[in-house]
C-alpha cells in the first residue's frame, strides 16, 4: 500500500499497521487511509463521540481542493500531482470518505487534528491515484496552516448551509404565512395581551406579524453574508501569509467561489479572521433571534390550538399521531413542540459559541472546533424546523371561526372604542359590569347610556375595530 510520506509498515496478514511520525511509532488500522496523527487524536480524543459534522467536511474538502488548484495553476507543485490532490479532496467534499473522519468535536482548539485528518486522508487517495507518495504537509497542505485552514472551513460551511438549506427553508415558512393570512383579511378574532383579553385583530394580522418577523430575521441574515463570505485563508500560522505564494490564496477563494453558490472573496485583514471568530458570533446571534422568533410562532400556535373543548381552540393543527399513550383520541401540537426545542438548542449554541468567540488569545482562537459544530447544527436544526413548520403546520392548519366568534362576542374590551364618548372611567366600570354579569358588552352599554344598538354595533364593529384610528361619529366626542 502506497502511503503519505510517514513511514510506515504491516504484516501481510495483520489488521494493524505501523507508522511512524515525528513523535514515534503509532499502531492504526491496517484498511485507514488517515495517518499517524489523525490516530493519536483518536486516542487523545475520546471525549464525546461526536465527530465534526458533514458541512465541516464538506467545507475542508472544498478548501483543500481550491488550494491544491491554485498550486498547481500557478506550478507550486507539478500539475499532475496537484489535480490528484485536487480529485481527493473533491470526493472528500462529497462525502465519500466520510468514515475516515472520526476524531472528535473537543479536541486541540486551533482544529489542527481535523485538518491534518484531511491532509492524510486526501495524501493517501491521491497517493492511489498516481501510484506515487504523497506528502500529507508538504503538498496536501501546501501554502496552508490549520490556523487558516479551519477558520476558513468554518465560514465556507455556514455560508453555504445558509444558502442552500436555511434561507430556502425560511423563504417557504414566510410564503406559507402570508399564502394562509392571504384568505383570513375578515376573520376577526380576540386580541390578547399578558395573555389577557385585548382589542380584536384579524387572523390576517396575527399571521402577518409572524411572517414580518420572518422577513426581518432575512434582513439580518443577509446583511451578516457579506462579512461571513470574507474568507482569511492565505494567513497560514499568524495571519502574515508565510510560506503562502503570494497570488495563491486568491486564485484559491476565486475557484471556491466559481463552484459553490457563495461570492467568497478574500478577508481585508487575515489577521481579523484567525485571531477573532466574531463573523461566527454575529452569525449565531442571528440564528438566536430567528430561534427566538420561532419560538414564539411555535408558542402562539400551540395557545391557539389548546383545548380543543378547555383551551382558546381557535384553529386546529393537522393531526399528526396520537398524543398519549394512555389517553384515547388526545392529540398533541407535536411540531410546534419540537420547533420549540429546536429553538431552546440554538440559543443554547449560541451561548456556547459566545464563550468560544471570547476565548481567541493572542494570534488564535482556540476553540474552532466547538465553534463550527454549534454553528453548523444551528444552521441545520433551524432551516430543517422551518420545513416541517411549513409543511406539517402552517399549509394545513383550519380555523375554528365559530369559537373565534363566541369569545368575540363576550370581549367587554371592545368598550375601548367608546372612551372618547364615556371616557375611561365610565367605560372601565361598564367592562367590569359585562365580566361580572357575564352579558355581551353591547347589551350593558344600551342599557346603561341610552344609545341605539344599531348606532352601538357599528360602533363596535369587531372587523372596524381591527383598522385603528376613531370610528366615524366619535369624532368630537367628550
Amino acid at each position: 500500500m502506497l502511503r503519505h510520506a510517514n513511514h510506515c509498515h504491516s504484516d501481510a496478514m495483520s489488521s494493524h499497521r505501523i507508522e511512524r511520525d515525528s513523535l514515534g511509532e503509532v499502531q492504526l488500522p491496517a484498511t485507514a487511509l488517515y495517518g499517524a496523527q489523525t490516530q493519536r487524536a483518536i486516542n487523545n480524543f475520546r471525549i464525546s463521540g461526536q465527530p465534526l459534522p458533514r458541512p465541516f467536511l464538506r467545507a475542508l474538502g472544498l478548501i483543500k481542493a481550491a488550494c491544491a488548484h491554485a498550486a498547481g495553476v500557478l506550478g507550486h507543485l507539478p500539475l499532475a500531482r496537484a489535480q490528484a490532490i485536487e480529485a481527493a479532496a473533491l470526493a472528500v467534499a462529497a462525502g465519500d470518505h466520510d468514515a475516515e473522519f472520526p476524531i472528535d468535536v473537543f479536541q486541540t482548539g486551533s482544529g489542527t487534528s481535523s485538518n491534518m485528518n484531511a491532509n492524510e486522508v486526501i495524501a493517501a487517495l491521491a497517493s492511489r491515484s498516481l501510484g506515487s507518495s504523497v506528502h500529507a504537509n508538504d503538498e496536501v497542505n501546501f501554502a496552508q496552516s490549520s490556523n487558516d485552514v479551519i477558520p476558513s472551513a468554518i465560514q465556507v460551511g455556514a455560508a453555504l448551509l445558509l444558502e442552500e438549506g436555511l434561507r430556502p427553508s425560511l423563504k417557504r415558512l414566510r410564503s406559507s404565512i402570508e399564502q394562509r393570512a392571504s384568505g383570513l383579511q375578515a376573520v376577526v378574532k380576540t386580541g390578547r395581551t399578558h395573555l389577557m383579553d385585548a382589542m380584536p385583530i384579524t387572523l390576517a394580522q396575527e399571521f402577518g406579524c409572524w411572517a414580518a418577523q420572518l422577513a426581518s430575521c432575512d434582513e439580518r441574515l443577509r446583511d451578516v453574508e457579506k462579512r461571513l463570505t470574507r474568507l482569511p485563508l492565505g494567513g497560514t500560522a499568524v495571519g502574515t501569509g508565510i510560506n503562502a505564494p503570494d497570488e495563491h490564496a486568491g486564485l484559491a477563494i476565486g475557484w471556491l467561489a466559481a463552484h459553490t453558490p457563495c461570492a467568497f472573496e478574500p478577508a481585508p485583514n487575515r489577521f481579523e479572521g484567525i485571531a477573532g471568530q466574531d463573523v461566527a458570533v454575529e452569525l449565531s446571534g442571528q440564528l438566536k433571534t430567528l430561534a427566538c422568533v420561532l419560538m414564539k410562532i411555535a408558542n402562539d400556535l400551540r395557545w391557539m390550538n389548546s383545548g380543543p373543548l378547555g383551551g382558546l381552540g381557535e384553529i386546529e393543527l393537522p393531526a399528526l399521531q396520537p398524543g398519549s399513550s394512555i389517553m384515547p383520541g388526545k392529540v398533541n401540537p407535536v411540531i410546534p413542540e419540537a420547533v420549540a426545542m429546536v429553538a431552546a438548542q440554538v440559543i443554547g449554541n449560541d451561548a456556547a459559541i459566545s464563550v468560544a468567540g471570547a476565548s481567541g488569545n493572542f494570534q488564535l482562537n482556540v476553540m474552532l472546533p466547538l465553534v463550527a459544530r454549534n454553528l453548523l447544527e444551528s444552521l441545520q436544526l433551524l432551516a430543517a424546523a422551518m420545513e416541517h413548520l411549513a409543511r406539517h403546520c402552517i399549509d394545513g392548519l383550519s380555523v375554528r371561526q365559530d369559537r373565534l366568534q363566541q369569545t368575540l362576542a363576550r370581549n367587554p374590551i371592545l368598550v375601548t372604542a367608546l372612551n372618547p364618548i364615556l371616557g375611561y372611567e365610565r367605560a372601565a366600570a361598564l367592562a367590569k359590569q359585562a365580566y361580572r354579569e357575564g352579558r355581551p358588552i353591547l347589551d350593558v352599554v344600551a342599557e346603561a347610556t341610552g344609545m341605539p344598538r344599531a348606532e352601538l354595533a357599528a360602533l363596535l364593529d369587531p372587523l372596524k375595530l381591527t383598522q385603528g384610528g376613531i370610528r366615524d361619529g366619535l369624532a368630537g366626542g367628550g
